[in-house]
This record gives structure tokens, sequence and C-alpha cells, in this order.
């Protein structure tokens, strides 16, 4: 679906999180950086990713990483989100899609036999310097902390 490729820089992107506050790459210099796409909050498959992020985010933070998730939703359902599962980490709500495009994630699907354009659950992680280390395209939201510490 993405057109990136391990290796090459990540788009320079910036967004708003469900508090308004602006996160951009330049933001996490000298971190690791999971970026997490999601459908939409508060469904099944991304409450379990989330959660499972959540649960793991002393071993992220251990080592160094930061996490952002993004989907569509707007800032008040981002926060709900945050509020009723305790996420630790911040949600862009990329309502105009800038961010998602940007890393070529949004596309067509295929969800009981009907076709439509949606966001296609991808992470990116991103080394210190910018450039994009991995590409998850087959999350397994359960289990997702160790698709990415391996």
């Amino acid at each position: 679906m993405t057109t990136l490729k391990i290796g090459d820089k990540s788009p320079n992107f910036s967004g708003l999180d469900q508090n308004g506050i602006s996160h951009n790459l330049a933001d996490y210099n000298g971190k690791k950086l999971v970026v997490f796409f999601y459908p939409k909050a508060s469904t099944p498959g991304c409450t379990a990713e989330a959660c499972d992020l959540r649960d793991n985010y002393a071993r992220f933070q251990a080592k160094n990483f930061a996490l952002l998730g993004v989907s569509a939703d707007s800032a008040k359902a981002q926060l709900k989100f945050i509020e009723k599962y305790d996420l630790p980490f911040p949600l862009l709500a990329d309502e105009d899609k800038s961010v998602i495009q940007a890393f070529g994630v949004w596309g067509p699907k295929k969800f009981m036999g009907k076709e439509y354009d949606g966001i296609h659950r991808t992470t990116f992680v991103i080394d210190e310097t910018g450039c994009i280390e991995e590409i998850i395209s087959d999350v397994k939201t359960k289990a997702h902390t160790a698709q990415i510490l391996k």
C-alpha cells in the first residue's frame, strides 16, 4: 500500500493531537518513534492494539521509543479513547488526512464484501535520525509490542 521503504527518510509530518498540541517529525530527533496508524478509535481491533502498546509503554520508554497514534478521528474522539483506556501516548486527530496520506496508508479496503477507502493499519518505526527502520503492515493487534520490540 505505502510506497515508503525501509531506509527512506520519514515524511516530515505535522499534526495536532487530542489536546490541540502540534507534533512533527523534528520533535522526536534523538528518539526512536513508533507511528501507528489505525482505522477508528474505540473499535475492537484498534482498542486491542492501543491497549497492548499501553501495557508495554514502560518497555518502550526504557528503549528510548516515543509512540504516536494516528487516525482520521476528531480530537474529541481521540481524547475519549485516551481517557477511556488510560492511554499514555498522544493520538493525532488527522481529520484532513495529511499525515495519513504522507505515509501512504489511505486507500481501498474490503470489509464484509464491501469495498471502500480507509486507513490501512500500518506501523512505522523511525530511527533517531528520521529514517524508516521498519514498516509493519500485518499488525497483530493483541501482540503488536512483540512485533516492534523484537
